[in-house]
């Protein structure tokens, strides 16, 4: 019985700090993710906040050098969440990730404040090159699910990087990025975290195709009238 109510103890606790100092991250999967029911739902079951509360006190670790144990403690995590991020990496306020299977987030990343990352997106790096080697995620970014982000890159703010996109290259600010590799369509002055539509997004390799199965016709047109 002592047992049981000590745990209930260590419980009650640690959804009291996180009531109390992951306020941000709580609000933004409210704001973000309409399966969410109420507060309570979100501190208890939400696999991306645990990770992201996990992360705070590993990466406090980190910074006091502590040997071992951040990095033990961030594979715990992985275990427990399916979500590996590296003790090292710097993360802002208000990261939503949904779902959360398969996100990894390397160690220099650098992750701004109100940020969305879906299942299985990867913030990566490339070759074995040392020193800042992961990328650089501005505000109000969302990068969809099984999307790879990957080398010293950065991606400017109000971002939205589609599923299964593979980024390279720096993206500027207000874009959408679709395809492998990405490519840019730009989207100025929208917020695509705020629509969080991944239905809607302008494909411009596809639309190059179309182009050109339009020309195709056209000349072939031209040389059946003949």
């Amino acid at each position: 019985m002592t047992f049981l109510f000590t745990l209930v103890l260590i419980f009650a606790a640690w959804a009291l700090i996180i009531l109390v100092f992951f306020r941000a991250e709580i609000q933004s999967t409210k704001e973000r993710d309409p399966a969410a029911r109420g507060i309570a739902e979100i501190v208890l079951l939400y696999p991306g906040l645990h990770a992201v509360v996990a992360h705070r006190i590993n990466h406090f670790l980190w910074k006091m050098k502590v040997p071992l144990l951040p990095r033990a403690l961030s594979q715990l995590t992985r275990f427990l969440t399916g979500i590996e991020i590296h003790p090292g990496a710097q993360i802002g306020r208000g990261l939503f990730i949904d779902h959360g299977m398969g996100v990894v987030i390397g160690e220099t990343s650098i992750v701004g404040d109100n940020v969305t990352l879906f299942q299985g997106a990867t913030l990566g790096g490339t070759g074995k090159e040392t020193g800042k080697r992961h990328p650089t995620i501005g505000n109000n970014v969302v990068i969809g699910a099984g999307a790879k982000v990957l080398g010293n890159i950065t991606v400017g703010a109000n971002s939205y990087v589609g599923a299964n996109a593979v980024i390279i290259r720096d993206v500027p600010s207000n874009a959408t990025v679709v395809g492998v590799p990405g490519h840019v369509t730009k989207q100025e002055g929208k917020k695509m975290d705020l629509m969080m539509d991944h239905v809607h997004t302008s494909d411009p390799v596809m639309q190059h195709m179309k182009d050109l199965i339009r020309r195709v016709k056209t000349l072939e047109d031209k040389t059946s009238a003949r």
